[in-house]
């Protein structure tokens, strides 16, 4: 070899490897640029209810941390799973995020899926859960939970009630609760709050499960609170019993949080949990909980993924009990 041939190949090596070397500090310097756009969260119920409220104060909150509007988009409908399955098809680069409420974690056992709702989805943090209960019209000749269990008793598959969708928490733990009581109701799904609320205040149901979206009009002494969910009776609501009060072994929360795309990178997945834990912390959005009887549940990325296993455990042993999988 010429020494003209070996300078020339030395060079053209050492060219090749400099660029090499250049990618990853243009990508590390990608993400430690993060965010440099508004970033999309989407959310999986209507706007207006408890979800959307709390969700965008958190979203406002977290935009100031990260120097770029956090964009809330309602996505309701198929039992509070549609922002998980966005998350499917959007880039893995952090400005598309979404809301993972339980839901997320049992559509594999009653739907046909082409992803993993633990593998397929990175877990940036937990941030709080619902306060549920259910309800009737003041005007009800159904005073108390002994009335709705005579009552359904004396006309099977009769007592109309509506919750948030089919398969969410508050259709399957009621759907629990009637197979623990010994009765038969008529479910009725909604897309979300107001327009369930809309329906059982104007006549067309008899009772509703949901979270504290009702509050306002218990309040206002249009509605009547049966029975809530929680381990301990809420505050603005003393005189009604929890489940487990009524002889129920029965605690319903629903923790939701907010999921990546799979393969999001570690960077930016931390510059997001750190932002949000922040925002969490905020004044304006535990007066934003506060309005809904719902506190802060925070879980880290690393805590948040362990539930995420651990609840598609749970969940799929729900659903058994019930005999809502798929193909049962």
């Amino acid at each position: 070899m010429s020494r003209r041939t070996f300078l020339l190949r030395t060079a053209s090596l050492a060219a090749t490897a400099g660029l090499a070397g250049l990618a990853w500090p243009l990508a590390a310097q990608a993400q430690q640029g993060f965010p440099s756009k508004p970033i999309k969260l989407v959310i999986a119920f209507p706007a207006g209810g408890p979800t959307d409220i709390t969700m965008r104060q958190l979203a406002d909150n977290a935009s100031k941390v990260l120097g770029q509007p956090v964009i809330v988009e309602n996505k309701p409908g198929a039992g509070g799973t549609l922002p998980a399955q966005a998350l499917q098809t959007s880039a893995a680069d952090g400005y598309t995020i979404g809301q993972i409420p339980l839901g997320v974690f049992r559509i594999g056992y009653t739907t046909k899926i082409n992803w993993d709702p633990v593998k397929d989805i990175s877990y940036v943090i937990n941030v709080t859960g619902y306060a549920f209960g259910m309800v009737v019209p003041s005007d009800s000749p159904i005073k108390n939970w002994n009335d709705f269990v005579a009552y359904a008793k004396a006309n099977p598959g009769k007592l109309s009630y509506g919750s948030t969708g089919n398969l969410t928490s508050p259709h399957l733990t009621t759907e629990l609760l009637a197979q623990q009581a010994g009765i038969q109701l008529q479910h009725v799904p909604y897309k979300g709050n107001a327009d369930l609320m809309q329906a059982l205040l104007g006549g067309h149901l008899m009772a509703a499960s949901d979270s504290t979206g009702w509050a306002p009009h218990v309040e206002s002494g249009k509605l009547r609170v049966l029975n809530t969910w929680g381990e301990k009776r809420l505050a603005k609501f003393p005189d009604a019993p929890t489940l487990k009060e009524l002889g129920y072994d029965i605690v319903q929360n629903s923790p939701f949080g907010i999921g990546a795309p799979k393969g999001t990178p570690p960077e930016v997945v931390k510059k997001l949990h750190d932002a949000f834990k922040q925002a969490m912390e905020e004044p304006s959005y535990l007066a934003a909980l506060g309005r809904y009887d719902m506190v802060p549940i925070y879980m880290s990325s690393a805590q948040y993924t362990a539930f995420a296993e651990e609840t598609v455990k749970k969940e799929k042993a729900l659903i058994d009990k019930l005999g809502l999988a798929k193909g049962s």
